[in-house]
């Protein structure tokens, strides 16, 4: 088990990076490295990595993981400033789940971890914003996907025990329209194997983002989870087998800030049982409207919500607040997609644009809303959007005078109301 220190102030690539005395100067030297179980790559705080990137494919283990993060007693988090660079190819090896969706193209992330497992990245500072991108205009149709952080699944069968932890990553100038590359602040896919009959099905078990701030990126601030194996969980109601063989399991998210995406701030996807708690999102959706989103081509989907599930079987939103979503074809705070089982409890929302909550469309089953607080959200305070049958109970719904209860156009969904205090917000002299 080796450490290695980086440091852009008295570094040197010529160095062993073994001390602090004689680290490297660059994550250049970490990308070329074979990282074993325990092994730690330090970069010194105050440090700025500029049009540089780190590029990691190691297994830890569970006895040993490898970590990735800082050193140093005083100073500010080391920064990854990417700028564009760190450019990999993404492809799914099928279409997924509308040919609407980009499914295959040339992604650039800061932080790349590719078939990695049993590995922490904590404590560093990301940003990835090209500078004067030669023939790039920011809302073209074929712009560069970004990522701050990428995380891909694909050779090694399922990943366990992966961890983002304490990262402050913003200015991700990504694309707005490509919902399901790696794109945005932080992203996790799985892609098709080489050979999926040796290595098995790639997923996740095991995977938590914690005490992140991510601000001002392009498409997504958070998601993790969208699959090549999308075919699998077709229909309403979902098969927890089919999640043990080809989805993600233990997914944890907590206690993250998302602010001024360009879209959705925290989405996971294809997951069972996960667990979406004490996370804050603030003026996202920034970018679903006619000035950002200006030359889709055949892309559909110029939508964005707060904090949801897209294919989840039980998921578990609770604690979460959401302010200030800007109004598109979806606009609300919470969205209950396509999933089976999710409930949301303990949440909080204010000033919405598109409303508190959306149960959307006839995948949409055995949904729970439960013990939330909603305060002066705007243009219709729930969306019963097509679905059977949501349960909506013991919440506090404070509607501003003039904003209907039902959203317009979005009511057509069945919805059962049970002991809801709901109050009328009247304007005052």
């Amino acid at each position: 088990m080796s450490t290695y220190y980086v440091s852009s102030f008295n570094g040197n690539d010529d160095n062993d990076g073994l001390s602090e005395s004689s680290a490297f100067g660059s994550l250049f030297k970490i990308n070329s490295l074979k990282l074993k179980a325990g092994d730690k790559v330090l970069l010194e705080k105050d440090s700025i990595f500029e049009h540089q990137y780190l590029h990691i494919s190691a297994r830890g283990s569970k006895e040993s993981p490898i970590l990735v993060s800082s050193y140093g007693v005083e100073g500010s988090l080391p920064i990854i400033k990417c700028g564009g660079c760190g450019i990999w190819y993404q492809d799914y090896g099928r279409e997924l789940d509308s040919k609407a969706h980009t499914f295959k193209g040339y992604v650039s992330s800061a932080v790349l971890l590719y078939d990695c497992e049993y590995i922490e990245v904590a404590g560093l500072e990301i940003s990835n914003k090209p500078v004067n991108f030669f023939g790039e205009s920011y809302n073209q149709a074929d712009k560069m996907n970004r990522t701050g952080v990428a995380v891909i699944a694909k050779n090694c069968g399922t990943l366990h025990d992966i961890s983002l932890k304490n990262l402050y990553i913003h200015d991700v100038e990504g694309n707005v329209y490509d919902k399901h590359m790696n794109n945005g602040g932080i992203y996790a896919t799985a892609l098709t194997p080489d050979d999926e009959q040796t290595t098995g099905v790639a997923r996740y078990d095991g995977f938590t983002i914690e005490g992140c701030t991510v601000r001002r990126v392009s498409r997504w601030g958070i998601a993790m989870g969208y699959t090549y194996e999308h075919d699998k969980f077709l229909g309403a109601y979902l098969d927890e087998e089919a999640f043990r063989k080809y989805g993600h399991e233990n997914v944890v998210i907590k206690n993250n800030y998302v602010a001024e995406a360009g879209g959705d701030a925290i989405t996971v996807m294809y997951a069972l049982t996960p667990m979406v708690e004490h996370n804050t999102a603030d003026s996202v959706a920034t970018e679903m409207n006619d000035r950002a989103y200006k030359y889709p081509e055949k892309r559909s989907g110029k939508v964005a919500a707060g904090v949801w599930p897209w294919k989840c079987k039980d998921a578990l939103f609770r604690y979460n607040e959401v302010t200030d979503t800007k109004l598109n074809q979806d606009g609300m705070a919470y969205d209950a997609d396509s999933g089976d089982g999710t409930v949301y409890e303990y949440n909080y929302s204010r000033l919405n644009e598109g409303g508190c909550v959306m149960f959307c469309l006839e995948e949409a089953v055995n949904n729970t809303f439960r013990h939330n607080l909603s305060v002066d959200d705007l243009g219709g305070t729930i969306s019963p959007a097509g679905n059977p049958d949501a349960y909506i109970a013991e919440n506090e719904f404070y509607v501003r005078e003039g904003t209907p209860f039902l959203r317009k156009n979005m009511s057509g969904g069945k919805y059962e109301l049970v002991d809801n205090k709901i109050e009328v917000i009247r304007e005052t002299d």
